[in-house]
């Protein structure tokens, strides 16, 4: 591969990581505007899904055969091993996510808060792994949802 074309496609990722991850803090704002927990719940876990997303189009796919689509969440660890943790905490919260978005009433209110500070959490955490800015304030009195401010 030629080095411009190298840095084109290193350029590509670092963009497509970046819309990731603001698309994970639109869920973030999604997610503190939802009126229901299920919506909450649903908003927050795609906000961690779009941010592993934003790590797995930084660092790239693990090599191998690509005989099959497997979950962000079996991918992750691979890539980023440091995130093995949140990789086992969000599967674990998928299929809860799937019947929430399907309007069913699996989620309590504490739930939803408690994944939305978590997702928080993790795409905090995933701006640093990726060296990515994250100065962040308030998106709104009595919230706690961030937004990027740099």
């Amino acid at each position: 591969m030629s080095t411009s074309r190298a840095t084109s496609s290193r350029s590509a990722s670092s963009r497509s990581a970046d819309d990731l991850l603001v698309a994970a803090r639109r869920s973030l704002a999604e997610a503190s505007l939802a009126s229901t927990a299920g919506e909450r719940y649903a908003c927050a876990h795609l906000a961690g899904l779009r941010a592993a997303a934003a790590v797995l189009a930084a660092r790239g796919r693990p090599s191998g055969r690509r005989s099959r689509v497997l979950s962000v969440w079996v991918l992750l660890p691979q890539v980023a091993p440091e995130l093995g943790e949140w990789a086992t905490f969000f599967a674990a919260g998928a299929r809860k996510r799937a019947a929430a978005e399907a309007g069913i009433d699996v989620v309590s209110h504490r739930e939803a808060d408690d994944l939305v500070r978590d997702a928080e959490s993790f795409v905090l955490r995933v701006c640093d792994l990726l060296g990515m800015p994250h100065q962040w304030a308030m998106a709104a009195p009595g919230t706690s949802v961030l937004r990027h401010v740099g």
